[in-house]
């Protein structure tokens, strides 16, 4: 079977569809999608999405807020809402979802949103630094499944100097602290989960998949690498491409975040 799969912070999913997401969807014709800042109430998502899909989503506590999501023209046959740290249960920053791909083999995929940060406040960096903290932890857990595994979403993390454009001015940046960076390079170098866009990419700068919509961010590429698929290395290995869905210029995109698209040959 071969599956692809799309992760992208939609930046609000009214706005995205209003902005052209369908037509990106008609496309690329993605099996999955992972959302993140969804942004809406659970009855809107299934209505905004359209046929077809089958939905699970984590509406934040606090309406127009974060809000994460799993759409799939699979069944799904089960779906977590929340990490281990009970205090981002319903933040809307992380939904694991079952999904049956063939009598032998079940993919859990995850859409996680993790928090901005403020390097200027110590509040915020714990908080950060807490999520992260929890998501290894579930991560860890879930690799005794034996399912297939996929960690999406906006981490809001670069995780090296190829990673964004203006690195040498981010150094005491959230996003470019040392102590974020270090969650990968534990969670690749350690246990051996895969960046399964930077396996296709190589050694190159970018490729970039957030930018300011101030300025001439966009059009200077002057991007972040802050959205990821992270796989299991079974799962990394079936990957036959991965990439960026950058949009072709400023005025047709329907987000500040370009889709990371990956099909997988399960």
């Amino acid at each position: 079977m071969t599956i692809t799969i799309a992760s992208v912070n939609v930046n609000g999913l009214r706005a995205a569809v209003k902005n052209g997401m369908h037509a990106w969807i008609d496309e690329r014709e993605p099996d999955i999608i992972t959302m993140q800042e969804v942004r809406c109430p659970d009855e809107l998502v299934a209505e905004l999405m359209g046929d077809g899909w089958h939905i699970a989503h984590a509406e934040c506590n606090q309406k127009g807020r974060a809000g994460v999501a799993v759409a799939s023209r699979l069944p799904i046959i089960s779906s977590q809402i929340g990490s281990d740290h009970k205090v981002h249960n319903f933040t809307g920053r992380w939904i694991q979802s079952d999904i049956k791909i063939s009598k032998s083999k079940t993919l859990s995929v995850v859409s996680a949103y993790v928090h901005t940060g403020d390097a200027e406040s110590p509040e915020r960096m714990t908080e950060k630094y807490a999520f992260f903290a929890a998501m290894k932890k579930r991560m860890l857990d879930m690799r005794s499944s034996g399912n297939l595994l996929l960690l999406t979403g906006d981490l809001n993390v670069a995780h090296k100097e190829l990673d964004l454009k203006n690195w040498k001015g981010n150094l005491k940046s959230a996003g470019f602290l040392p102590e974020e960076r270090a969650w990968f390079d534990e969670m690749f170098d350690s246990y051996g989960w895969v960046d399964v866009l930077r396996q296709h990419a190589g050694d190159v700068a970018g490729p970039y998949s957030w930018w300011s919509w101030r300025g001439k961010a966009f059009d200077n590429n002057a991007g972040w690498r802050i959205d990821y698929h992270i796989a299991s290395p079974e799962l990394a290995n079936a990957a036959s491409t991965a990439f960026v869905d950058r949009a072709p210029s400023y005025d047709t995109r329907w987000s500040d975040h370009a889709p990371v698209v990956a099909t997988y040959d399960i």
